[in-house]
């Protein structure tokens, strides 16, 4: 029986790569406009990392994490989520006494076992951006801003904006009392999760998708009702700069991360075509988690993207456009060959994308071959060709062809094809 790959975990053929590396090249663009300087990231990390940073209480780390332990007995954990481990970097090589070391963004997998579905995979890839040492809500809005031109550029279709503030822990606890209470009266009524849940993080109530849930939350106290005047300050100086830049959103009080390191302002860019799972990408404000991890007390705001969800949202034809020009060199008989392999060589380090046939197959097969790779010109080499001292350029798409040249054929094509 043949290996096939592990369920959840997939391959990422060349039919599809081209959109990958679209979003990819937009966003290494747009974000170095913004200042943003690409960091990359282990894929292991030591599982205490995550346990402290994401919460021990949330599924991530109860139920999601692939961990195991080293042949020395250190647990390990492969990484669920980017933030954790930048903030890790950017303590253990002092990056706070780098001034220009700042704003950091980084692409890559993340593994959660979770059951795959559409867009969520146990290996999936993210777009991280973090930002450190800036506390002004001003960092808030371009942070989010930044977010929705790189979604605007990519023409990802219907993104709507959604805010809420997570406060801080003077607000939150009376708020998270408040919810305890309420959760109480309706224990008896929520799923097995969310009674478990109750007792031990309340605010991921919020995040359940069991119906029946659903309609409770809807009736549950908001942490925006419970903030203090400083969190309430610095929401509404978000919202004025996102007015200030024409960003339109929708505030969402129900709407919390699913990590406990976030605080005050938290986003999601949502859209309707994704179904149940319908954030595109989200983040928002962590300003206690730098000191959490052992480093320095210094603010910190970011978002992740989900590089699956984006792939399923762009047009067909993203990321499929090709060279102009892609030419086939089809040789007929060995002296053919021995002249077109050196000449497709020194054509491809010249700049033109080039194919040639190695089997020695007919003019048919070969011409066959060159339709099927879309080439937009043929070069014909034969014993008849060799003899007159030409080579035939057969153009595919205006069904026209011309004798050139062998003597300076290469300056010939660049010519004619660059």
């Amino acid at each position: 029986m043949a290996i096939r790959a592990i369920k959840g975990i997939n391959d990422i053929l060349p039919d599809v790569v081209g959109k990958w590396q679209l979003v990819e090249s937009v966003a290494r663009r747009i974000f170095s406009k913004f200042g943003y300087q690409e960091i990359r990231i282990p894929i292991l990390e030591k599982t205490e990392l995550f346990s402290r940073s994401i919460g021990e209480s949330t599924d991530i780390v109860e139920k999601e994490m692939y961990t195991f332990p080293d042949r020395n007995g250190q647990l390990l954990t492969l990484r669920p989520e980017a933030t954790a481990s930048v903030v890790r970097a950017f303590i253990q090589h002092k990056l706070h006494l780098q001034p220009a070391m700042r704003k950091f963004y980084t692409m890559g997998p993340m593994f959660r076992h979770e059951r795959p579905q559409k867009g969520r995979y146990r290996q999936f890839h993210q777009i991280n951006v973090e930002v450190f040492a800036m506390d002004d809500p001003m960092v808030d809005a371009e942070v989010i801003y930044m977010l929705l031109v790189f979604l605007e550029e990519l023409k990802i279709p219907r993104i709507k904006l959604h805010l809420n503030s997570m406060g801080c822990p003077d607000c939150r606890l009376p708020f998270r009392q408040s919810l305890a209470d309420y959760l109480e009266g309706v224990r008896d009524k929520l799923c097995s999760d969310c009674q478990r849940r109750r007792l031990s993080n309340p605010l991921r109530i919020f995040d359940c998708k069991v119906d029946s849930c659903g309609k409770l939350v809807d009736k549950a106290p908001v942490l925006l009702n419970h903030l203090c005047r400083e969190c309430e300050k610095n929401f509404q100086s978000v919202k004025d700069h996102l007015d200030s830049l024409a960003v339109a959103y929708t505030i969402d009080p129900f709407m919390v991360r699913g990590l406990d390191y976030y605080n005050r302002t938290t986003f999601e860019a949502i859209t309707p075509l994704l179904g149940a799972q319908d954030a595109v990408g989200g983040g928002g404000r962590y300003d206690g988690l730098m000191k959490m991890l052992g480093g320095p007390d210094l603010p910190a705001t970011g978002f992740a993207i989900g590089m699956e969800r984006l792939i399923l949202l762009l047009d067909d034809k993203a990321g499929a456009l090709k060279d102009s020009n892609r030419l086939f060199v089809a040789c007929l008989g060995e002296e053919a060959k021995k002249k077109g392999f050196p000449l497709v060589q020194q054509l491809r380090l010249s700049g033109l994308t080039v194919e040639m046939d190695y089997e020695s197959k007919s003019l048919k097969a070969q011409m066959r071959r060159a339709d099927k790779l879309e080439a937009t010109h043929v070069l014909i080499l034969g014993d008849d060709e060799l003899a007159k001292g030409v080579a035939t350029m057969r153009n595919m798409e205006a069904s026209t062809q011309e004798e050139i040249p062998l003597e300076g054929l290469v300056e010939q094509l660049l010519r004619r094809l660059q």
